[in-house]
């Protein structure tokens, strides 16, 4: 119990850093006069770390064990917390896209170590419900996180941008906007701190040093000769969650574009993303209830999909704050994907579960290259069809996979028990 608690704490710490690519969205729009296709290079910069770090970092965390990982990972996100801050600070925006990648290297060893941990440390199918548990933790913190940068960083949002249209001068917009920018400086080394803290306290909390290939040999028996490759389902796997996690970064860090461009002002769309994250709350805790106790899991993931593809529609067709609250509704339809998929690839790699970890957390670069490509579309076809056209198509994808692995459980023809996941 002690042990899920901590990385309930940790998962916290994933959603505040993670769900602040919302807001900053914004801000850096602002701040550093900023088209969409510059402003969403937050999150590719963020999430395209996954891509690039993930296999050194699982290396990293199975040569030195689950604690001591846990703690260089939260180094690392100081490290890149401090050089975002104060390179905004200085608007300074290839230097704060730099600090990012960092923050971004960091929480990839974090992932690599906590998200396996928590889907090993139990039955596969209660994995779900563990992980669920954790998104809880996520995404309550996703929830505070922008909320807090928008009273302590963005709170006079609307006041500058109409001193901005004042101003008379070039050097008089630049005084306004290093004023604006400057505002971040103090709430990041903030950050800084906090997350140096707690990697001192969790190396002097007794947290078992759980190495990934212990817990591995513990949720599997035991095999001679070299372990079997893995199968097609979990490569198509790993391809649908690269496009789920799009969607749910899409979803929760485009709506504030999404709503200005629906007519919502600036002082409203920068709460938009808490408003996102809290559906995904509720989709939480209904999905601990329901999965697996009244629905399975792969028919929740699938009803999911349908729900998110009618919702998508109603954004295209709807208009103004209706379109708006359709796109927020996305985080009810997302909150249980992940919970779900996570720890189903890693049933379905079978012994190559640390090669299938690796993957999935190179897989979240999905949530850097979605967006830049909906911020290129929108110059091309209109941003209300630009989002309708991927994420219907993402849900697709989603919807059949699904499909297909619920096809393999009633036929019985899967060799990889589907079963306790169906």
């Amino acid at each position: 119990m002690r042990p899920l608690v901590i990385m309930a704490g940790l998962f916290f710490i994933i959603g505040f850093v993670t769900w602040l690519n919302g807001p900053l969205i914004t801000f850096v729009q602002v701040a550093f006069g900023l088209g969409p296709v510059g402003a969403f290079l937050v999150p590719m910069c963020f999430y395209l770390s996954y891509l690039f770090c993930a296999a050194p970092a699982m290396g990293l965390a199975r040569r030195i064990g689950l604690r001591n990982g846990i703690a260089m990972a939260l180094g690392g996100m100081a490290t890149g917390t401090l050089v975002f801050g104060e390179c905004v600070g200085r608007r300074w925006y290839p230097g704060a896209l730099g600090g990012l990648s960092i923050l971004g290297a960091g929480l990839t060893l974090l992932q690599v170590t906590v998200n396996p941990y928590v889907a090993l440390l139990g039955t596969a199918g209660q994995a779900a419900r563990r992980i669920a548990i954790m998104g809880i933790a996520n995404k309550v913190s996703g929830i505070i996180a922008p909320v807090l940068f928008s009273i302590l960083v963005m709170r006079d949002i609307g006041g500058v941008a109409d001193r901005l249209h004042d101003a008379g001068s070039a050097q008089a917009r630049e005084t306004v906007l290093a004023a604006f920018a400057h505002a971040v400086v103090v709430p990041y080394r903030c950050m800084a701190v906090v997350l140096l803290v707690v990697a001192f306290g969790l190396c002097h909390v007794g947290l078992p040093d759980i190495r990934l290939r212990d817990a591995a040999a513990a949720f599997l028996p035991r095999r001679e000769g070299p372990a079997p490759r893995m199968g097609a389902l979990a490569w198509a796997g790993i391809v649908v969650v690269f496009v789920y996690v799009g969607v749910e970064v899409l979803a929760g860090d485009g709506v504030g574009l999404y709503g200005s461009h629906v007519g919502l002002s600036l002082g409203q769309t920068r709460f938009l993303t808490s408003v996102t994250l809290a559906g995904m709350l509720c989709g939480y805790l209904l999905g601990t209830v329901l999965v697996p106790a009244m629905c399975s899991q792969l028919a929740y993931l699938a009803l999911s999909a349908v729900f998110g593809m009618v919702l998508c529609l109603g954004g295209a067709f709807l208009h103004g704050v209706w379109s708006v609250a359709c796109v927020t509704l996305l985080g009810l339809a997302n909150a249980m994907m992940m919970p779900i998929l996570f720890p189903l690839v890693l049933h379905l790699a079978g012994h190559r579960q640390s090669q299938a970890t690796m993957l999935l957390v190179m897989a979240f670069c999905g949530g850097g290259v979605m967006p830049q490509v909906f911020a290129l579309l929108i110059g091309i076809v209109g941003l209300k069809p630009a989002f309708a056209g991927l994420v219907m198509g993402s849900y697709g994808v989603v919807l059949l996979y699904a499909l297909l692995l619920r096809r393999r459980v009633r036929g019985g023809t899967s060799g990889s028990d589907l079963g306790v996941l169906s």
